[in-house]
């Protein structure tokens, strides 16, 4: 019996199709090797059990036997703790993971999003909300610029940290948002060919289309 299984949407509109974020665990679990299934739950009538697994109707969560997790960063570091494919061994480069791990969600994330968000609807242009989130972001951009610069991943090797990392970069340059920086997106571009993302990816996009 696989005690590892992951929840994501049945369905969702073809726009967010291979962004939606349980691909950060797909790809964790991947490049582990661990053994997982895929469940779904309803997008359209988000019911009782759902808010209680997620309590902002969201997904992912992972259920691993007895224990429910719910945002992408916490899985990922449960994951990370399973596995030593996802994290460094030494205490040293582990908690450059970590830190590495909550730096993509907590200072760049919080500036690509909204970034994203607008250039997504076509908010773009010279408006001065668009301009205070753009030069937000590329603040973000310019201090991360030398540090992926000078090493091939976040924490010495491959970890759960650059799985966040480069999703969260990945979704920036869907818009185009990386051509002045040009080690973030060869970053981008060496975490993504990895097999194990672009399987996650092409699993995703295979469960959307299906209920299709």
């Amino acid at each position: 019996m696989v005690d590892l299984i992951l929840t994501t949407f049945d369905w969702v509109p073809e726009t967010p199709r291979g962004y939606v974020r349980d691909i950060r665990a797909r790809w964790a679990l991947e490049e582990a090797e661990l053994p997982y299934r895929v469940k779904s739950t309803p997008f359209r009538a988000r019911d009782a059990e759902h808010f209680a697994h997620q309590p902002f109707g969201q997904v992912p969560w992972l259920t691993d036997g007895d224990t429910s997790i719910f945002e992408s960063g916490a899985i990922l570091l449960h994951l990370g703790n399973r596995s030593d494919a996802l994290m460094p061994t030494d205490p040293r480069s582990r908690s450059e993971a970590i830190e590495w791990l909550f730096a993509a969600l907590n200072s760049v994330e919080m500036a690509s999003l909204p970034w994203s968000i607008l250039a997504f609807s076509g908010g773009t242009g010279d408006t001065p909300g668009w301009k205070r989130l753009d030069e937000f972001l590329k603040a973000r951009l310019q201090h991360l610029e030398p540090v992926l610069a000078g090493r091939e991943w976040l924490a010495g090797t491959f970890s759960v940290a650059d799985i966040l990392m480069a999703d969260v970069l990945r979704l920036v340059d869907r818009f185009d948002g990386l051509a002045g920086h040009p080690a973030c997106r060869d970053y981008v571009a060496r975490a993504t060919a990895r097999p194990s993302f672009v399987k996650a990816h092409a699993d995703q996009l295979a469960h959307f289309a299906a209920a299709d």
